[in-house]
């Protein structure tokens, strides 16, 4: 009796131990082969992972580096504690925060008045300071004036986080201002949304203005400053749904290339594609829409980012639902969609990344070897994405000009983390800001609800 049962115990054993190699084997065969970046100066590891906060929501959603070489990061924040020493109420503010290369606060600012205020983007000018650009409800303190619900609000900081001047612009609606470029005659120019029913169609000038019937929901509403932060001109473009430019860039040509996303399918919307789309405006030095298309497929698709090539080209990045029209190579619920087009918005190639859950491209930078720096969120642990940390973790990856993935990394805790904005620093370091809600794996430690998260790699 005792053989038998030794028999047994020796199969169900042999059994147990090749279901294992076999479970295993499948599970590394649907991974990609993991190399080693082919990139001058880079080797993609981790050099340090910094998160500040306090109790309350804290989040970063952009990051330069500073004349000095030490890291500027802006985001907002709701804390009265821990890394934020300013602030008498919960209500969000402009957070704007120094780094050293070590990830060492030199300083930490807040800036808004008693309603929600929350920065979007910042950029280093050329006098060595910032511009911040978000969205502001307050009428006091830092912010001068308010016009409805939430207007665009732009900050001029000088190279120590002292306000130089500060402007809303905005009607009685929801008016949000997502990024900013410094222009070639030391201007700005702004781009986000405008509530166009709540402005009853103001928003166009110096040209006449609009008739309401015209276009409707949200639009996107480009608007160009000088250097004093005084407007020059401001247009809206869309259609009668949502329509939201969410990046900008000057062009080669002194005009400007709006991106975001239309769910529009008339007036200045002529060729969409479904749901939502990506949509690229592009205006000439006075506003005047030169061109407009539409890119993705019969699902939601909407573009977050661009970057220009330097050859007269375009990458804009965000993610797609669709599996269709332009979208090819679909791998799951959502994945970061990249589309290169080229000065007149034709389509040259596009590419998916993700797996099968949702991922997402929300920043991207040119680097110093013509690649690009790319950032965002993954939920997935399949395709393109070898492992999934938690619920949601940081999707940071490079691609060459013609949108081949040159490297690639994940990293988070056990809860939810979300990559918001990237760059490249001098030295050829890649630094990712967002923010995190997990206190384990890669993340060192959570100071409250949300914190702001910077990573560097080396």
């Amino acid at each position: 009796m005792k053989y038998y049962k030794c028999l047994l115990l020796i199969n169900v054993l042999s059994v147990t131990l090749l279901c294992l190699i076999s479970c295993s084997s499948d599970n590394t065969s649907q991974l990609p082969p993991v190399s080693p970046p082919s990139i001058d100066g880079f080797d993609g590891e981790v050099d340090w992972i910094k998160t500040f906060g306090g109790s309350n929501e804290d989040n970063a959603l952009s990051v330069v580096e500073a004349a000095d070489g030490d890291y500027i990061i802006a985001g907002y924040t709701q804390s009265l504690d821990g890394d934020i020493t300013d602030k008498t109420a919960t209500d969000s503010d402009f957070w704007v925060l120094k780094l050293t290369k070590e990830g060492e606060i030199v300083w930490s600012k807040t800036y808004g008045g008693t309603g929600d205020d929350r920065a979007e983007k910042i950029i280093l000018t050329s006098d060595g300071g910032y511009a911040l650009v978000g969205y502001s409800r307050s009428a006091d303190e830092d912010v001068s004036v308010n016009e409805g619900l939430q207007d665009y609000w732009i900050v001029k900081l000088n190279s120590v986080g002292e306000i130089q001047w500060e402007k809303s612009f905005g009607f009685p609606g929801i008016d949000r201002a997502f990024s900013v470029v410094q222009t070639t005659d030391e201007g700005f120019f702004v781009t986000g949304f405008l509530d166009v029913t709540a402005s009853n169609g103001e928003g166009n000038d110096p040209i006449a203005k609009s008739n309401i019937s015209k276009h409707g929901v949200g639009e996107f509403w480009g608007i160009k400053l000088d250097a004093l932060g005084e407007m020059e001109w401001r247009h809206y473009f869309g259609g009668t749904n949502n329509d939201r430019s969410y990046d900008v860039l000057q062009t080669e040509d002194k005009g400007f290339l709006m991106i975001g996303s239309s769910e529009s399918i008339d007036f200045d919307i002529t060729d969409s594609k479904g749901s939502y789309d990506f949509w690229a405006v592009k205006v000439n030095a006075e506003g005047t829409l030169l061109w407009q298309k539409s890119f993705g497929g019969s699902e939601i698709d909407v573009g977050y980012a661009l970057a220009a090539t330097g050859d007269g080209k375009y990458i804009i990045i965000g993610d797609s639902r669709s599996a269709d029209g332009n979208v090819s190579g679909a791998r799951g619920n959502a994945d970061l969609w990249m589309i290169q087009i080229d000065g007149n918005g034709n389509l040259l190639w596009e590419k998916s990344i993700g797996g099968t859950a949702f991922d997402t491209g929300r920043s991207i930078y040119k680097t110093q070897s013509g690649n690009f720096a790319i950032t965002g969120n993954s939920r997935s642990s399949d395709g393109d994405i070898a492992i999934n940390i938690g619920q949601s973790d940081l999707l940071n990856v490079i691609v060459n000009s013609n949108g081949d993935i040159l490297w690639k990394s994940t990293l988070g805790g056990s809860a939810a983390e979300f990559g918001e904005g990237c760059m490249e620093t001098t030295d050829k370091k890649i630094i990712v800001v967002g923010n995190s809600e997990s206190s384990d794996f890669n993340i060192p430690t959570n100071k409250g609800s949300k914190d702001l998260i910077i990573v560097k790699y080396k």
